[in-house]
């Protein structure tokens, strides 16, 4: 590489973010500049910063195709992100760019930009793009540096994938792996529908399922109006909302109200979150939907308070009554799979793990949360799991009496709302992520234990992550941070509780046989000594 190396930015599309968030980023384009100009080359920023939005991230894709208009198609090209970012704002740029390409990450529970960047890997992959990526706490570190002197002089940065390996590797037992192929062949032979409440959230073009792959596995999308769900809310009666939350102050549930809609959690927010729960069960049921994703970020946000709590409930067998127009419980006895920001990847996820773990006889709730952040305590890596609500009660410590609902935050949440907040029960646990490569539906599933932490640490990654979110603090097996880092193809992971380990065993075995018979390419992350050959 002779040229100079262009740096660029991708950020929020929302103003409030992407202000908040530009001292983040600016703190990191310094120490990423000053790394590669210490390795003797020179960087020139792709785009100025915007005096009058006060920011200097690329924040539409408009504003994408007029940065790359003016980047050399062969320049190397270095993404920095030390927050949330759309990656359609410069998806389009990345897949005709010619040079080189390198995606870099902030280490950081309060500036997320690990999340983003896996976000953005996801899509890259998806779409085809040649990239390397890397991440840093500080970007001073030598992992940091020596792959990054790799990359400078145009070579390949080879990160450690030893812990992938293809299914074929592995001998299942026969009665697990029956279990998934019964329930993949009964997907396939009668068919599911995932109900998608506007398809694309925050530009995560990775969490978009191709129509055609998607069929392949018998399961069909039914696409839904974020504006149908408001307009069915008003169709909601205020004594149905009420009966909702009494049902669960009964078991337990905490909400933590005041009296400012602007920055408190209200009992007129919390009502309309109930509405929500109600008319989005009634809408499922009328398209006979097996699993549902609400979008809320765009649009939805500006209509109604979060969809958060709604989610989690969705997400919980146990959860509160929802009769349709003649009389019927809607989903008796069942949860109704929900995916957080309508990812449909973590939707068809969702829905194989809930057939696979009824089957099996396993509590069935699952789902996704971001791949936050991570630090060593005790001697061992815990990651923090995060999502913004919508994890079920059932995985959390005390279940009901150990979830509250917290206002979310005003930043991205104008007209508020609660989540469904708790710390997740220690215990074995399968994860797994679906992703489009090569033009394939794959999938990487491994094993991991969420371990329980003392309350001063969890207050702790709280404070410096999102406090108003659920939390998972899990160990993955045979899985390093770098590993997890360079292998995942998303911001999101999907997890499910098993009763002990040989059950967790038995319960990877039986999802990898079910994706293998829909159809899906599975590898294995961090083995699995139960059925290895």
């Amino acid at each position: 590489m002779s040229q100079s190396v262009i740096l660029i930015a991708s950020g929020d599309l929302r103003l409030s973010a992407n202000q908040k968030c530009w001292p983040a980023q600016e703190r990191a384009e310094a120490a990423v500049t000053a790394a590669i100009e210490g390795l003797g080359r020179t960087v020139v920023r792709g785009h100025a910063y915007d005096p009058v939005k006060k920011h200097g991230f690329i924040d539409s894709q408009k504003r994408g195709m007029e940065v790359f208009r003016t980047i050399p198609r062969d320049a190397p090209l270095v993404v920095v992100e030390a927050v949330w970012q759309y990656s359609h704002h410069v998806l389009h740029g990345l897949l005709t760019h010619r040079g080189p390409v390198l995606t870099v990450a902030n280490w950081s529970g309060e500036w997320p930009g690990l999340v983003g960047m896996l976000n953005l890997n996801g899509s890259l992959t998806k779409a085809g793009v040649r990239y390397d990526t890397l991440w840093s706490v500080d970007f001073t570190d030598r992992f940091f540096l020596d792959r990054l002197r790799l990359w400078l002089n145009g070579e390949e940065v080879v990160q450690d994938l030893s812990h992938v390996r293809p299914l074929g590797e592995f001998r299942l037992p026969a009665d697990a792996a029956g279990v998934g192929v019964e329930v993949a062949r009964e997907v396939l032979e009668n068919k599911c529908i995932i109900g998608v409440f506007d398809e694309g959230c925050m530009g995560m073009y990775n969490a978009i399922i191709p129509d055609e792959l998607l069929h392949q596995t018998g399961v069909f999308k039914e696409r839904l109006s974020q504006s149908a769900l408001a307009a069915a809310m008003r169709g909601v009666a205020d004594h149905e909302a009420s009966s909702a939350r009494e049902w669960l102050e009964q078991r337990g549930m905490r909400f933590l109200t005041g009296s400012d809609p602007a920055t408190e959690l209200t009992d007129a927010q919390i009502h309309e979150q109930l509405k929500m729960y109600i008319a989005a069960v009634r809408i499922a049921d009328e398209f006979g939907c097996d699993a549902i994703g609400i979008q809320y970020q765009q649009g939805l946000k500006d209509t109604c308070p979060a969809s958060d709590l709604a989610e989690g409930l969705l997400n919980n067998v146990e959860r509160p009554p929802v009769y349709g127009v003649d009389g019927r419980e809607l989903y008796a006895g069942e949860a109704l799979p929900h995916f957080n920001e309508v990812d449909e990847c973590a939707g068809l996820d969702g829905l194989v793990t809930y057939r696979v773990w009824r089957r099996l006889g396993y509590d069935p709730e699952n789902t996704l949360h971001d791949v936050r952040y991570g630090e060593e305590y005790g001697g061992q890596f815990v990651w923090v799991f995060e999502i913004s609500g919508a994890a079920p009660p059932r995985h959390f410590i005390g279940g009901y009496a150990g979830t509250v609902s917290e206002r979310q935050p005003p930043m991205y949440f104008g007209l508020g709302g609660g989540t469904v907040k708790g710390v997740s029960k220690p215990g074995e646990i399968v994860w797994s992520r679906v992703f489009v490569a090569n033009g394939r539906l794959c999938a990487d599933i491994g094993r991991a234990t969420a371990v329980e932490l003392p309350q001063e640490e969890t207050e702790r990654r709280w404070r410096i992550t999102t406090p108003q979110w659920p939390v998972m603090h899990a160990v993955t097996h045979g899985v390093s941070r770098d590993q997890m880092m360079a292998r995942h193809k998303a911001n999101h992971i999907q997890v499910a509780y098993a009763p002990d380990a040989a059950g967790a065993d038995r319960a990877l075995a039986a999802k990898a046989a079910a994706f293998r018979e829909m159809g899906i390419e599975v590898s294995v992350c961090g083995g699995n000594t139960a059925f290895a050959m």
